[in-house]
């Protein structure tokens, strides 16, 4: 398995915060538009994208975020995103975050699925229901 830990590197910020949540696969969103440009992407390339609102404070995002990584690596056919809900706190407000981590699972910048807390197997489980539901994309 490969380390999801230290492959993100901050570009124009100091913000090491992120290192154990962005990794393997896994693309932090910093602002709206690059959300907005990664669910076009995903829309264009017939990519599910599954978005992990999650806050680096929070116990249960931590001991997930290395799994969300694995899982990343092992599902890339999925478009797999990081949301931290302090830096994009209005953003996730209209997301109606609740609690972290909380996982969307959207298609076509829809909603298939949600996910809140940091259950591993339900996690895993609703992926492999949503991979075999939707038909594989051309690569």
């Amino acid at each position: 398995m490969g380390n999801c830990v230290a492959k993100f590197q901050a570009k124009d910020n100091d913000s090491d915060q992120h290192v154990e949540f962005a990794g393997g696969n896994v693309t932090l969103i910093t602002t709206k538009e690059s959300w907005d440009q990664k669910l076009e992407e995903a829309r264009r390339d017939g990519k599910i994208v599954i978005a992990n609102f999650s806050a680096t404070w929070c116990g249960p995002c931590k001991i997930i975020a290395p799994y969300y990584c694995e899982l990343s690596e092992k599902y890339t056919s999925i478009m797999f995103l990081l949301v931290d809900v302090d830096e994009l706190n209005d953003f996730s407000t209209s997301w109606d975050i609740k609690a972290t981590p909380t996982f969307f699972f959207l298609k076509d910048g829809q909603e298939l699925d949600k996910l809140v807390g940091a259950n591993k197997p339900e996690l895993q489980k609703k992926i492999v229901a949503i991979t075999d539901s939707v038909p594989e994309h051309k690569q």
